[in-house]
């Protein structure tokens, strides 16, 4: 054994355990001291006057006595408590330790002892209780006047909520004031209005936020109102946005159940909360049922959307998770966080590209995956339009042969995650889009007619064989595959989303950044994307486009604007907005459904299915396969290629002025010149 595992390290006395050594002296200290004063007092502060009995008494017992007490307070845990935080709790065990003790202090005397005066006994147990009370009250008073830091914020906070979290979110600002002061406090309840809570005044409902923060001076606004539904939080929200106040919020109702409502808990109010409407909430169980034992793949599984969906597919005991993506760094943070979280969960994590036909063959005849959530694609608009040809080849290519790999592989679902930006496109990646479900609509098509022999197989690797290997068509007759397509606007908090753009914009102190004061968008969060796209699974019969409700849209400038003011700064006063024009193939407006598509309802109100528009399939896949070559070879006219095959797709270079391949448009003065040449 050598020196180091034979010398120990002397063991060091936690804090909390030196602090309630102290306060043990201090109680033997001052249950002693208290009925001697008791004693001074009933004689006027004479001791001359106190009986010898009387003082004798108190000597021989008093040790005694003290000895017990401080037994009977380490049995109640008035040494454990942290006193920072001392409330009604300690206080009752203070006052029934106290009193319990006084009462044994009386029967002591009376049965061993002499009789001592009643004003001993009544004096003695208040003075006893009051100094018990005041050393572990001291702490919370000294903090109410003197933060830990040794400085005072000198905000001015309006607390919404004068419920149970928000006099507790009061308490703690009390405690320490490193927030700032509460200078007033709005809530609906009418019953509560001219009262006080801890001092401070309740002033009214949500109807005098306004006046409230021009009479009181107030900068800083904290909401603690986590019971409220989103209509009303929204609306208080709405109000205080108004104000130019900064913002804070008390999520939900977790916080309260676990008794961890803090300043620390409150949260910067997220863009979200003002959406125009209620989040979607649709019933999972039909969902988590069609999972439950099935081999899920999703393919983009470590991007925004795909993650969620393999958060929430591994929590609802699929046989196997498959999660298939080029980015590496993605997958392997998802795979590290579903292992800790499901340890139990049978998961595969695989890096290849949708676009390498043998890879995605591989992949699902060794796992044979029984749904299939296709996320993957290149989805930044201008980046796209910057390489078209990248946009067709793992977008539309990528999905071709995913979807053909799962059709002959016994998938049963296949679904295909899509966009707004698909409908009526204007930019390339919103075009590769619509071919992508084009192509899930002919694969859905032709399977339903018994076709399914009849869908190419493409791929650009030599040596690959034909899914048909026999040649006797067998393998298509049993196919049973069924292929839907789930589009929706932007999600907020993905991967390039505006809104993580403009909240490092004012981070940094602007400018915030606007393509154009007019422009809209659809919005919906991550969660609720996900969920539309599980549906989908469920739902689907074949063929379908699944569109959500997503309410009104939102103009970015207001959004923008809103966020600005929600971190308690003025738009074009403390951050400048610019407006830096629309970027090629940026239109202002997006639209769910192309104006030729129906509508269909569900069995939830706010999802919809779009009747498919029919298209000549067998032209279509003709065309696809030219599409192909040209993409492969990297063609500058593929926009007027992918215009031929999608009749609803008009390339745009400003908004919605309408102009033609921009790259054709360049070749144009060179050949003009180089004919004029010819004719010279």
């Amino acid at each position: 054994m050598n020196e180091s595992q034979c010398t120990r390290k002397p063991r060091k006395l936690e804090h909390w355990k030196k602090i309630g050594f102290i306060i043990g002296l201090y109680d033997l200290l001052a249950v002693s001291a208290s009925y001697f004063f008791a004693l001074l007092l009933r004689h006027d502060f004479r001791f001359s006057l106190i009986n010898p009995e009387y003082v004798e008494t108190w000597e021989r017992f008093t040790p005694i006595y003290a000895i017990a007490c401080l037994v009977v307070f380490m049995l109640l845990g008035l040494y454990k408590s942290i006193w920072r935080f001392a409330g009604l709790n300690e206080f009752y065990r203070i006052l029934i330790a106290s009193l319990s003790m006084s009462l044994v202090h009386v029967a002591a005397t009376l049965v061993f002892y002499i009789r001592m005066p009643i004003s001993y006994y009544m004096i003695g147990a208040l003075v006893q209780f009051v100094l018990l009370l005041a050393i572990r009250f001291s702490y919370r008073i000294y903090l109410s006047f003197f933060p830990k830091n040794g400085k005072r914020n000198k905000d001015r906070i309006m607390l919404i909520g004068a419920g149970s979290a928000g006099q507790m979110i009061l308490r703690d600002i009390l405690e320490n004031r490193e927030e700032g002061k509460v200078v007033c406090i709005i809530d609906d309840n009418t019953n509560k209005w001219g009262r006080y809570v801890d001092g401070v005044r309740v002033v009214g409902g949500r109807e005098s936020i306004l006046e409230s923060v021009e009479k009181y001076h107030v900068n800083k606004i904290f909401i603690a109102i986590p019971s409220a539904t989103m209509a009303q939080r929204r609306d208080v929200l709405s109000i205080c946005n108004e104000t130019g106040c900064e913002i804070k919020n008390l999520p939900g109702m977790y916080q309260l159940f676990s008794g961890q409502v803090t300043v620390k808990e409150l949260k910067d109010v997220s863009i979200e909360d003002l959406l125009g409407r209620d989040p979607i909430k649709p019933d999972m169980d039909e969902v988590f049922r069609f999972i439950n034992g099935k081999t899920v793949m999703v393919t983009g599984g470590g991007g925004s959307i795909g993650s969620e969906l393999c958060r929430q597919i591994a929590g609802h005991s699929p046989r196997r998770l498959i999660i298939f993506d080029v980015y590496e760094n993605n997958a392997y943070d998802i795979q590290l966080e579903l292992r800790e979280e499901h340890p139990e969960l049978d998961l595969v994590v695989l890096i290849g590209s949708v676009r390498d036909s043998r890879r995605m063959y591989q992949v699902f005849d060794d796992y044979r995956p029984d749904i299939v959530y296709h996320a993957a694609a290149h989805k930044h608009v201008p980046l796209m339009e910057d390489s078209p040809c990248e946009a067709i080849k793992n977008n539309a290519i990528g999905t071709y042969k995913t979807a053909y790999a799962a059709m002959m592989h016994g998938c049963q679902r296949f679904v295909l995650i899509s966009t707004d930006k698909a409908v009526n496109p204007t930019n390339i990646m919103g075009a590769s889009k619509r071919l992508c479900e084009m192509i899930i609509q002919s694969f859905d098509a032709k399977i339903k007619a018994g076709k399914a022999s009849e869908i190419p197989q493409i791929y650009m690797h030599r040596g690959l064989e034909y899914a048909d290997k026999k040649g006797d068509g067998e393998i298509f007759r049993n196919i049973k595959t069924e292929f839907v397509a789930v589009r929706f606007g932007n999600v907020l908090g993905s991967n390039g989303s505006v809104v993580p753009i403009f909240k490092r914009q004012i981070e940094k102190g602007g400018p915030v950044t606007v393509t154009h004061p007019d422009i809209i968008r659809y919005f919906m969060t991550v969660p609720e994307a996900v969920s539309l796209v599980m549906l989908a699974g469920t739902y689907a019969k074949g063929g379908e486009i699944f569109v959500l409700d997503m309410g009104s849209p939102v103009k970015i400038d207001t959004l923008a604007r809103n966020l600005i003011r929600l971190s308690g700064l003025k738009p074009d006063v403390d951050i400048k907005i610019e407006y830096t024009g629309l970027r090629p193939g940026e239109k202002l407006y997006e639209e769910k459904l192309m104006a030729e598509e129906g509508l269909k309802t569900t069995e939830n109100k706010l999802i919809h299915i779009g009747c498919p528009i029919p298209f000549d399939t067998d032209r279509f896949l003709v065309e696809l396969g030219e599409l192909i070559e040209v993409a492969y070879r990297n063609d500058k006219q593929i926009r007027t290629a992918v215009e031929k095959i999608v009749p609803t797709y008009h390339p745009t270079y400003n908004g919605q002025r309408i102009l033609p391949d921009p790259v054709v448009e360049e070749q144009k003065p060179a050949q003009e010149e180089k004919a004029a040449a010819l004719a010279r």
